[in-house]
């Protein structure tokens, strides 16, 4: 385990450049639940990770499910949704509710509730459904302390990167979610499941490192930093804390609590091991490739795939139906 590390000090450095002053001060609080809030309250972040890559985005697609253009939520409701009805789906951590919203479209959806702590995520999101007159998808600010979970009444619970920012995820699973699923309900993830806190092995580092060596000296340029980006050395722990209490508390025991207490029907891997880590604060260079930044991303993708050959998968999509 790693408790401090010299990208710690990067870390803090380029978010302050990032996001403000005020969101490095926000840490300096007792309070997990605002420190955890203030990670995910600014609704118009502008940031340079792995997912703002179309092209990373389509490889997404092509490993979950074989067609770059057909995501995991498209290919959900045709495999487990095309004959259904009046179909209810809770959402966990939903954020932005970007893929809540774009479910509310289907019309087997007769109810969707997104549940998540940040309130001007919810408020924007709600705006949205205002806008795109989508009366089948409620918002509600909560906590999983407060939530009240109805029994046996939702179809579908979706996590949608937020079931690795839970504790006690096999109770969470267990308890709240398993009661308020239907008899033969889903739960859905779409989900980070690697070590917790992001502590990676050595040779996982090591690879990391190899794989950010194929990026020409130009793209590795920090987002709104003039420092360039040449070496990772992992996260620490004591940092991933203070700055979002809740990140990956218990991301190692996703995969072992659903596979000991729910059916699985479908598990997809799409890597991450390496990409996420290579293009932290890099992504913008590669929004819009060039033919020669097209080659480095195919590069790093085959870097990846090399890897996963002998390793787990860091995120997992997965449909897991209730016993």
């Amino acid at each position: 385990m790693r408790w401090i590390t010299l990208d710690d000090f990067i870390d803090i450095y380029s978010k302050v450049a990032q996001r403000g002053g005020d969101f490095f001060l926000s840490k300096f609080t007792l309070d997990k639940k605002s420190r955890t809030k203030s990670a995910f309250d600014d609704t118009f972040i502008q940031s340079s990770n792995w997912w703002i890559i179309p092209k990373v985005r389509k490889r997404w697609n092509t490993l979950i499910t074989g067609d770059p253009d057909i995501n995991y939520k498209q290919h959900f409701i045709a495999n487990y949704c095309q004959e259904r009805s009046d179909l209810r789906l809770l959402s966990l951590g939903a954020g932005t509710c970007s893929h809540e919203l774009e479910l509310a479209r289907y019309p087997q959806f007769a109810e969707i509730v997104c549940v998540d702590l940040a309130e001007n995520r919810l408020a924007q999101a709600k705006e949205i459904a205002e806008a795109q007159q989508l009366s089948n998808i409620h918002f509600v600010a909560s906590d999983l302390n407060t939530y009240p979970f109805a029994e046996e009444y939702f179809d579908i619970v979706l996590f949608n990167a937020s079931l690795h920012h839970f504790e006690q995820v096999e109770k969470l699973l267990t308890s709240q979610v398993n009661k308020t699923l239907k008899p033969n309900g889903y739960v859905v993830i779409n989900e980070y499941v690697g070590p917790d806190r992001l502590q990676y092995p050595k040779y996982q580092i090591k690879a990391i490192n190899n794989a950010l060596k194929s990026i020409d000296p130009e793209y590795r340029k920090r987002f709104k930093t003039r420092f360039p980006k040449n070496r990772y050395y992992g996260s620490g722990v004591w940092r991933m804390i203070m700055a979002d209490p809740s990140e990956c508390v218990d991301s190692a025991g996703i995969l072992p609590a659903l596979h000991a207490h729910f059916i699985t029907c479908e598990e997809k891997g799409y890597g991450g091991n390496i990409l996420m880590s290579v293009l932290k604060d890099i992504s913008h260079h590669f929004v819009t490739p060039t033919v020669e930044q097209e080659a480095m991303l195919q590069r790093l993708f085959d870097l990846e795939d090399t890897y996963l050959t002998s390793h787990d998968s860091d995120f997992v999509f997965g449909v897991y139906q209730k016993k």
